[in-house]
């Protein structure tokens, strides 16, 4: 039972890496497809805008796939090959944005709101310890509050 399991283990992993890419994309050159592999790992599929066209099946990403490997082969370096795709369709097509002064907002904002989020709870723990205590009940206070709580 157990090799059976872990035959069956083995043959579903063997699967998982497969991804999106075809047999006929793929560069008969192993140093220029590893590179390609990479550039596709960080560019978006406009189709599907959540995976990289690296796991898409979409024929969008299979046309830029192609034309990544197309452009390896013509002796572009890795970050040409990334601005010559950010230039046709713009920086949404990078799944990590680029720092740069207009992403700046972007790159950021988290770090704006943890800021924000801690002086928020330092001030709001300052009020609360600033808040004067209520005075105690007095006898007839006590007493009225005491006929109100019986049933």
């Amino acid at each position: 039972m157990r090799r059976l399991l872990l035959a069956l283990f083995l043959l579903l992993a063997s699967v998982v890496p497969s991804l999106a890419v075809n047999p006929d994309e793929v560069l008969a050159d192993p140093a220029l497809e590893a590179r390609a592999r990479v550039i596709s790992a960080q560019l978006r599929c406009m189709v599907c805008q959540n995976q990289s066209i690296d796991d898409s099946n979409a024929e969008l990403a299979k046309d830029l796939r192609l034309l990544v490997r197309e452009r390896l082969k013509n002796g572009d370096t890795d970050e040409a090959v990334i601005s010559y795709v950010v230039s046709r369709y713009g920086e949404f097509v990078l799944l990590k944005p680029r720092f740069e002064a207009k992403t700046l907002v972007l790159w950021g904002m988290p770090a704006i709101l943890l800021v924000a989020g801690i002086v928020t709870l330092v001030l709001a723990g300052r009020r609360r310890a600033a808040r004067i205590p209520g005075a105690p009940l007095s006898a007839e206070e006590k007493e009225a509050l005491d006929k109100l709580l019986r049933p």
